[in-house]
């Protein structure tokens, strides 16, 4: 087991408490937004040749078009590099400037190279830092706002779903992101979903620099929206932290006879030769198709379901990435 003193230098998540809920929504309480979201698609599906009456996910993603996607920016793409492979991370620093930013700045120093995954707890996180203080801090990193929100900007676009949510007002997508949002506090906040990526911190909110990060790998413990700072989402090589040995100490951290993951290095994506980079697309998720796809994950068209959901839930909802074609 690791020391008490290094264990209170860690910045902790803690594990998530269950909630659950049934939000019904038929179509005589249809709602404005589901009327949008089922034509817009119809619309889509209209228009693509071939489309099938109930087309499922697959047939979606195969009739889509040049401008339902988007490379990454290379400028806002961080490669963690592990022994095994490269994970892809898409920072958001439309939500989180300040710890973009401070990411950014320890990634040019290289300061997570070499520094361990130091926790894998069964269906939580990943998190990897440097509890032992052994690279110093580089110039310009200090305490930032903590970022758990942001106020709402008039021009975000936004693909609402229409069947609720338990932890906010609306829920959505916008810029590949899940997100969600009220508009009586005129605030718009990340969810912390599968895959979501967050900065470790203590007690003090301002305690978190990005300099500690964790990486969702469970059951989305939406709980922790709005309580810790997101700063992007893993869409490539999530199946190696999944696949990492869990930590058998407090938490899920390592104790002192495991050996952990270290980590190669960490780069932003703009930083590595061309040749070298992971060339990926991400789905629109302001477009008829990303509708589309939407409703055919609501209703799934395939012969397996007899009972069709009629809804969905936000971390449910597949954010697709490929390689060009």
């Amino acid at each position: 087991m690791m020391t008490n003193k290094q264990s209170s230098e860690i910045r902790r998540i803690l594990p998530p408490e269950r909630h659950f809920s049934d939000v019904c929504n038929t179509l005589r309480s249809m709602t404005p937004n589901l009327r949008f979201l089922l034509l817009t698609a119809l619309a889509f599906l209209t228009e693509a040749a071939g489309a099938q009456s109930q087309p499922g996910m697959a047939q979606i993603l195969a009739a889509t078009k040049p401008s339902d996607w988007r490379r990454l920016d290379p400028d806002d793409t961080l490669y963690v590099d592990l022994p095994k492979g490269r994970v892809v991370i898409a920072l958001a620093p439309r939500f989180a400037p300040l710890h973009v930013r401070n990411i950014k700045t320890l990634a040019h120093a290289k300061y997570f190279d070499g520094l361990p995954v130091l926790r894998v707890q069964e269906n939580y996180v990943v998190q990897w830092g440097d509890p032992d203080n052994r690279h110093p801090i580089p110039p310009g990193i200090g305490k930032v706002a903590p970022e758990f929100d942001s106020p709402l900007p008039r021009d975000m676009a936004f693909t609402r779903l229409p069947d609720g949510d338990v932890y906010a007002p609306e829920v959505g997508f916008s810029d590949g992101f899940p997100v969600a949002r009220s508009a009586k506090l005129g605030m718009a906040w990340l969810a912390h979903c599968y895959g979501m990526v967050g900065v470790g911190r203590d007690i003090d909110v301002e305690s978190g620099s990005g300099a500690e990060l964790y990486v969702v790998i469970g059951h989305s413990p939406r709980h922790l929206d709005r309580n810790v700072a997101l700063v992007g989402r893993v869409v490539k090589g999530m199946e190696l932290l999944t696949s990492l040995p869990r930590g058998s100490g407090d938490m899920g951290f390592y104790a002192k006879d495991e050996v952990p993951v270290p980590i190669k290095s960490v780069r932003i994506a703009s930083d590595v030769p061309p040749p070298d980079r992971t060339d990926l697309e991400i789905m629109r998720t302001d477009t008829p198709a990303f509708a589309a796809l939407v409703e055919s994950r609501r209703n799934r068209p395939e012969s397996f379901f007899k009972i069709q959901a009629g809804r969905i839930e936000l971390c449910n909802v597949p954010l697709v990435v490929r390689q060009p074609p």
